[in-house]
């Protein structure tokens, strides 16, 4: 497959076109990109927002057998930035006086029959201990597997329809990694309770919420909550997936698949503008209060997470905080870094041929380690708080 240039809008044209200000052609940005295509992607969108203005740019193929290149602000979907999302929703119900950040969950959430000492800021901070509905893998190598979410038979069945109620009683039905609030592990069950509980309080559904309280006040237009539904708007690059059936690989487009088996742990389609502009106002105060963002940007000492966000060090002494959550699910890989005051983003989204093996996390670690470097300084991007693409976080 040829690999296609950079797309970018360094010309006074296209500039204009867009929005972008003059004087924006920044090479290494589109050096970075094209580095990340010949490591193995398919393609990549990429949008900065630092000192020097606004970049926008792409680079690779749209989708396999084709020389179209992504479109520079395309639809993808977001993985676990869903998380942040959703978080964002929780204590701004919160700061409504609708949910207390340190309630015990079974109080909402009756139902389940859950431990009582699970509060809503372990859901959000990933410290309640409930069992991951997309699978456990413990340090000493054992795996407790959960739904299906990889090979054929995810494949053959990636447009069946799952309820946020199922993926909690199957995770509810395994044993709890540990005893609430003693120790952190990440687990997608955490986020399909806190959709359950925004819909418990508010009765309405959360894609109602989500619009009411963030999609509808930042005019996110490009952000879509989709449930069940299968599609993606246009436009959009391809995802796919390669696996072996009857000892033969065969690649298959994902692009469209019912994301319900993720829920609240990944679900969301949203764009590079729509995140930059989420993150930046979430940063910048527009959505939180001053004492509930600081709760959110508080990290879980062991590993730098937040409630739905992770912090981060990065420039070259250190010096720099970023607050970040990456994504990866199915063949599509969602960034999403910012500075703690909202003034510099980048957000990006790389489409790939995903498989069983994940072939590409280690590509897709250096690929972002790349464009912290150039946009941050130095960032040092850890495996704890980077997702790799389609794996078994997200």
């Amino acid at each position: 497959m040829e690999k296609k240039t950079t797309e970018n809008f360094s010309s006074s044209e296209n500039m204009k076109e867009k929005g972008i200000a003059a004087g924006q052609d920044r090479p290494e940005l589109q050096k970075a990109i094209q580095e990340i295509v010949d490591s193995g992607f398919l393609g990549v969108q990429l949008r900065v927002h630092d000192e020097q203005g606004e970049w926008v740019g792409s680079a690779g193929v749209s989708r396999l057998d084709e020389e179209t290149k992504p479109p520079t602000n395309g639809h993808f979907r977001i993985g676990s930035n869903t998380k942040t999302f959703t978080a964002t929703v929780v204590l701004q119900l919160v700061a409504e006086g609708r949910i207390g950040l340190d309630d015990s969950v079974v109080d909402y959430l009756p139902e389940f029959g859950m431990d009582p000492r699970i509060t809503v800021r372990m859901l959000l901070q990933h410290t309640s201990g409930v069992f991951n509905f997309t699978g456990e893998y413990y340090e000493d190598g054992t795996v407790v597997p959960g739904i299906p979410w990889q090979g054929q038979e995810w494949v053959d069945n990636r447009f069946k329809t799952y309820r946020p109620e199922e993926l909690v009683r199957l995770a509810l039905s395994k044993p709890a990694r540990f005893e609430p609030g003693t120790d952190w592990s990440y687990s997608n069950t955490n986020y399909v309770l806190a959709r359950l509980l925004i819909e418990k309080v508010t009765g309405s559904s959360l894609a109602e919420e989500m619009q009411r309280l963030i999609l509808g006040p930042l005019g996110l237009s490009g952000t879509v909550v989709p449930d069940t539904q299968p599609e993606i708007p246009e436009p959009h690059a391809h995802a796919y997936y390669r696996y072996e059936e009857a000892g033969e690989q065969k690649t298959v487009d994902i692009t469209r698949q019912n994301p319900s088996w993720i829920s609240t742990g990944g679900d969301m389609i949203s764009t590079t503008q729509d995140l930059h502009t989420f993150i930046s106002a979430l940063m910048g105060g527009k959505l939180l209060p001053a004492p509930l963002l600081a709760e959110m940007c508080k990290p879980y000492p062991k590993i730098g997470y937040g409630l739905g966000v992770f912090v981060q060090n990065a420039g070259p002494n250190g010096d720099v905080t970023i607050i970040t959550h990456n994504g990866g699910i199915s063949g599509y890989a969602a960034l999403m870094y910012s500075t703690p005051d909202g003034s510099k983003t980048l957000t990006a989204s790389l489409n790939y041929v995903d498989d069983v093996a994940m072939s590409l996390a280690v590509a897709f670690q250096k690929a972002t380690q790349r464009l912290l470097e150039e946009v941050f300084g130095g960032g040092q991007a850890g495996s704890a708080d980077v997702a790799e693409p389609a794996s078994k976080q997200d």
